[in-house]
């Protein structure tokens, strides 16, 4: 039986007969169903639509992963490679031999990670294709995974999946949105923060949402949460879901943004308005 991926959000579900009526991702206020109704698709049928995954260098030891076209939400997965294993960043919703034979050049696969449910695209088939790596997802989250499996773990707080590799569960977006900070080649820190902590497009700046796509803010008590999070680890570089980036001086950026946002949300600046 094939494994249904969702349309809309390419997040996958069970391999039954029939597909699920609902996708219950897009269901949810953050995310959005279309107008045009519930359409899901496979893996085989996504293959022959000709799509295909592109893998580029971002920086010494992190690459992107795209699909071309796009599949879903869209998202770039992005693939930490360190010493002691690898660790693929919201997987994308779409995956083939030709990928995975392109990332085993690169040392593999060894753990699996979302920064929150809308980027758990074929967590499940990802981890299949490298031999079950673990895929970690955020305890709070639970009932968010349309697709259960053996190789999903559970975590909350605070996690080392592998060595100088750490997950942090920071709220915000979902309950268990979290980031993944990595010490980086360079050694000043890299945050994979997916719209936990969103890069905006002019790269000095980041926010915050409970809804990208539904304009849903957060409070300012949520987003100091968020930022309280992280503020323990050093990190020069942020890097979205999309490909948005803060380049340098990221934990800088992060503190202003926030302060910004809380200004806004407090109404200091409502004669502006």
């Amino acid at each position: 039986m094939p494994v249904w991926i969702c349309a809309t959000c390419a997040v996958e579900h069970p391999d039954t007969e029939e597909p699920p009526a609902i996708c219950r991702i897009c269901t949810d206020e953050r995310q959005y169903a279309r107008p045009t109704g519930q359409r899901w698709t496979t893996l085989r049928d996504l293959q022959a639509a000709g799509h295909r995954c592109q893998v580029t260098e971002v920086e010494p030891n992190l690459h992107g992963i795209t699909v071309e076209p796009a599949v879903g939400i869209g998202q770039r997965a992005l693939l930490f490679r360190t010493p002691h294993g690898n660790l693929l960043w919201d997987p994308t919703g779409f995956v083939d031999d030709d990928v995975v034979q392109e990332l085993g050049e690169l040392g593999g696969v060894h753990v699996i990670a979302a920064s929150h449910p809308h980027m758990y695209g074929v967590q499940v088939e990802w981890s299949l294709a490298f031999g079950g790596a673990p895929v970690w997802v955020a305890e709070a989250d639970r009932q968010h995974v349309q697709r259960q499996h053996d190789v999903i773990h559970y975590w909350s707080g605070v996690a080392e999946p592998l060595p100088g590799v750490t997950f942090v569960q920071c709220g915000g977006h979902f309950k268990g949105s979290a980031v993944a900070h990595w010490v980086g080649a360079d050694g000043r820190g890299v945050l994979l923060a997916g719209d936990t902590i969103s890069p905006t497009p002019d790269t000095r700046w980041v926010s915050f949402m409970r809804s990208y796509p539904n304009y849903i803010p957060l409070s300012a008590a949520a987003v100091r949460k968020v930022v309280q999070a992280v503020e323990p680890y050093d990190y020069d570089r942020i890097y979205g879901n999309f490909g948005n980036y803060v380049g340098a001086n990221a934990k800088a950026v992060v503190r202003r943004s926030m302060e910004r946002y809380i200004s806004w949300i407090r109404g200091d600046f409502d004669a502006d308005t």
